[in-house]
């Protein structure tokens, strides 16, 4: 199993290296792909058992906390991005989707699903919609809790970030509340797939929306950021989407019940029944 995942991982990370046609930095992108696919082995072992559904948990978190989150901060505090807008959020996203079809095909060829019968109970839409908003309420104040202590840190990298921020007025917290709101539901389909127990869910999902959204990308030099910038920005996203990420977690996932058991632990009751 564990030279399966780490063949997972290797394969799984190559798609990025696309990128490198372009950029360079050939070794860099294929570390940052590596790292992106460790952060889904928790998917790819315990998560959906066909393609299809190993695809439908990748593509969002992909697709949004990836590409389309980070792709609207840069828009908010780098003037100089706006330039190639549509070409910095198409290009990036058909890399990533071309790297979710082949981890979901991995996962799948290489076995890494677990059969498990274990029952994942999750909340209701109609619960689930007001705690969704939570969470993206929860994730304005991550925001400005941890962003303002890195901030004391990043401000020489970051001339006119705050009086950007202060020209939005109201409309700053709401696009801030709008990608908490977002990335919660591209991982709601993780949340509510994953045949974990709940506190390994929220610990998961926190390090998934951690690398998918700062760790992985910001390995590799980008024009945007110099090496320093660049680690004080991992460390920041850690704060915040770590955060955001078991908040989703805990509260999408309800308390086990003892249907929700696996496969190990049925016979022992069982035994204990007899």
């Amino acid at each position: 199993m564990k030279w399966r995942i780490v063949l997972y991982c290797l394969l799984g990370g190559l798609p990025l290296t696309i990128a490198a046609m372009g950029t360079g930095h050939f070794a860099l992108w294929w570390l940052s792909g590596i790292v992106m696919a460790a952060a889904f082995v928790p998917v790819a072992s315990h998560g959906p058992r066909n393609v299809l559904g190993q695809f439908g948990v990748l593509v969002p978190v992909l697709a949004f906390v990836t590409v389309l989150c980070t792709w609207s901060e840069a828009m908010v505090f780098v003037p100089a991005f706006r330039q190639q807008a549509v070409l910095n959020l198409t290009a990036p996203l058909v890399m990533y989707l071309i790297m979710a079809a082949v981890l979901a095909a991995l996962a799948w060829g290489l076995k890494l699903t677990k059969l498990e019968d274990r029952t994942v109970e999750h909340r209701s839409a109609a619960s689930a919609i007001p705690l969704i908003l939570v969470c993206g309420v929860a994730y304005l104040v991550y925001y400005f809790i941890f962003g303002i202590i890195a901030y004391h840190f990043t401000k020489p990298y970051l001339p006119g970030a705050q009086q950007i921020a202060q020209s939005m007025g109201i409309w700053f917290y709401a696009l801030q509340i709008g990608r908490g709101i977002l990335m919660t539901l591209a991982v709601v389909p993780a949340i509510y797939t994953l045949r974990l127990s709940r506190w390994q869910t929220a610990i998961a999902i926190g390090v998934l929306i951690w690398v998918a959204g700062g760790l992985a990308p910001l390995l590799v030099p980008n024009p945007m950021m110099g090496p320093t910038q660049r680690m004080m920005h991992i460390v920041e996203i850690l704060t915040q989407n770590a955060s955001l990420g078991i908040t989703a977690g805990l509260l999408l996932r309800p308390k086990e019940t003892a249907r929700a058991t696996s496969s190990t632990g049925t016979p022992e009751l069982l035994r204990h029944a007899s």
